[in-house]
């Protein structure tokens, strides 16, 4: 079975234009949250700067897609940092835990 074969055909509407997209079925409901905020961003920054054409509203709002993923991938890195040294901590603490374990031990024979 062909990868295509999978794929669900999905119209969506963005600024004013629809286009026909193949998503896989897991995808779909992602990808409609995605363009009802795409959407919404549309018609904030429209009501904030009139006057402008609908290609730098997109724009604008790519930029702030663009910013919004960058700020996400930069917490990902500082969760992942905090869990590497908490790992680190606790690998510390098992050794600690044990030379102590190993002196009672030693204390008790």
């Amino acid at each position: 079975m062909e990868e295509n074969d999978s794929l669900l055909p999905v119209n969506i509407a963005i600024a004013d234009r629809t286009y026909r997209l193949k998503v896989k079925p897991e995808d779909e409901e992602v990808l409609r949250k995605t363009v009802k905020i795409i959407n919404e961003k549309i018609v904030e920054y429209k009501t904030l700067f009139a006057g402008k054409d609908m290609q730098d509203y997109v724009s604008m709002v790519l930029i702030w897609l663009a910013t919004e993923e960058t700020k996400t991938a930069e917490h990902i890195v500082d969760i992942q940092n905090a869990v590497d040294k908490i790992t680190l901590l606790e690998n510390q603490l098992d050794k600690v835990l044990v030379k102590e374990e190993d002196n009672q031990e030693e204390i008790t024979n």
